[in-house]
């Protein structure tokens, strides 16, 4: 009996240790399993925020499509609208070309005097600016082309004593150089216009007004152009502008100053173009 009690303490002492190394093993399993369980959990949050992040892109290319779609579509119509008005425009010009096709002899005469024209505006610019740039300051004087004629602005300090329109000795300089200019282009007439500031004339003077004061400057130049420099006088234009076309506003003596003023314009003659416009097509 004592035998058999051993025995089965024995076999009882084997099973707990048995069963002992079990639990071990399953719990090891039970950790590995954790870890694993954490690791696809990790991994799954890592492919929702993929996931997510790819959605967006996708939802950001898809509305891109739409709005590039509706370009084609604005493109699209936008070149079927110019087709249409360029089918229009080559209906117009096709009837404009056809309705002018018996003048074109006409209008090439007024290109070719176009041209001709402002071809020599330049060419008398030119020489205006040569002449003048040696002695004369710049700010007193000014050369340019305007629209279809050639102006020179001439300060009247250079021509004038204040208020009077009496031609001074410096301005001989000037109108010499002009002269030489006008005289080598007698197919042009040239206008001479004073130009004053807004200041009243002396009391007293003989003058009334700021517009006795601009014709009489520049009846003074017209008459120095044809007396001591041979300019024809038929070529000549004598005009007053009083105060009413200043080139700034006349609140500050500079602003004055700039506003006092001569003007000659060089232009071609008006008879000329009349004969042209009167000349018949054949």
């Amino acid at each position: 009996m004592k035998k058999v009690f051993l025995f089965l303490s024995a076999a009882l002492l084997l099973a707990s240790c048995a069963s002992t190394k079990e639990l071990e093993a399953v719990k090891a399993k039970h950790e590995q399993t954790k870890e694993e369980l954490l690791a696809v959990k990790a991994n799954l949050t890592k492919c929702l925020v993929e996931k997510e992040t790819c959605q967006e892109k996708a939802f950001s290319l898809e509305s891109r499509v739409t709005e590039l779609k509706k370009d084609k579509e604005n493109t699209l119509q936008q070149v079927e609208n110019l087709t249409v008005l360029t089918q229009g425009a080559n209906d117009n010009i096709k009837e404009t070309l056809s309705q002018l096709s018996k003048k074109d002899k006409y209008i090439n005469k007024i290109r070719e005097a176009a041209s001709k024209k402002d071809s020599l505006n330049l060419v008398v610019a030119f020489h205006l600016k040569k002449e003048l740039q040696d002695g004369i300051d710049d700010e007193d004087i000014e050369v340019n082309v305007e629209k279809t004629v050639v102006f020179i602005s001439i300060s009247d300090k250079l021509l004038f004593k204040s208020g009077s329109y009496t031609i001074n000795d410096k301005a001989s300089k000037v109108l010499e150089k002009v002269a030489t200019v006008v005289n080598g282009q007698p197919q042009m007439d040239v206008m001479v216009e004073g130009h004053t500031d807004n200041t009243p004339v002396a009391a007293g003077s003989a003058l009334k007004d700021n517009w006795g004061l601009s014709v009489l400057r520049s009846t003074a130049i017209v008459r120095e152009l044809q007396g001591k420099y041979n300019v024809a006088p038929e070529r000549l234009i004598a005009a007053g502008r009083s105060s009413y076309v200043p080139l700034v506003e006349n609140n500050t003596p500079e602003n004055k100053a700039k506003n006092r003023r001569t003007k000659i314009i060089i232009l071609p003659r008006l008879n000329q173009f009349f004969d042209l416009l009167d000349q018949k097509v054949e």
